[in-house]
């Protein structure tokens, strides 16, 4: 009987209150381990999102010398999973796209008695796509029509 007496009478530990430092790191972890899986997630569904894309144009015909060079990148609007598109994003070391004068119909400005030619984007539609080495797919090219000024 005297060891229930030691128990019965033993103070009950007492818990501080609020939060100690172990308390913040471990919420911290937690947090960070959420937010770093849901990120995840997300990255896993399919997604849109807009990238900056430099131009560079092979096969131009001999007496053309371009001048303009608005049309040097195009902004492609690009739907597909989240991790290509986050790859394509971050590392923004990608070879140009390739606008081949002998493959594209490009077309003279009648209006003006320079030698101003313009292409139309919605064309080249396949073949940026196939250019395209991730599995994101081209919705649409800005800007629709490329501007060329020769001399």
């Amino acid at each position: 009987m005297d060891k229930k007496k030691e128990i019965q009478t033993e103070k009950p530990i007492k818990k501080e209150g609020g939060f100690n430092k172990r308390n913040i790191a471990v919420f911290t972890f937690f947090l960070c381990l959420s937010f770093g899986i849901w990120y995840l997630n997300a990255l896993g569904k399919d997604l849109e999102a807009d990238i900056r894309y430099p131009v560079r144009y092979t096969n131009i015909p001999k007496d053309w010398n371009l001048i303009d060079t608005n049309s040097q990148k195009v902004d492609l609007s690009l739907s597909g999973p989240g991790y290509s598109i986050l790859q394509m994003k971050t590392f923004r070391k990608y070879a140009p796209l390739i606008i081949d004068f002998s493959k594209v119909s490009y077309k003279h400005i009648e209006d003006t008695k320079s030698a101003d030619y313009y292409i139309v984007t919605s064309n080249l539609v396949p073949n940026i796509n196939s250019q395209l080495k991730s599995g994101c797919k081209l919705t649409s090219l800005k800007p629709d029509t490329i501007f060329l000024s020769v001399r």
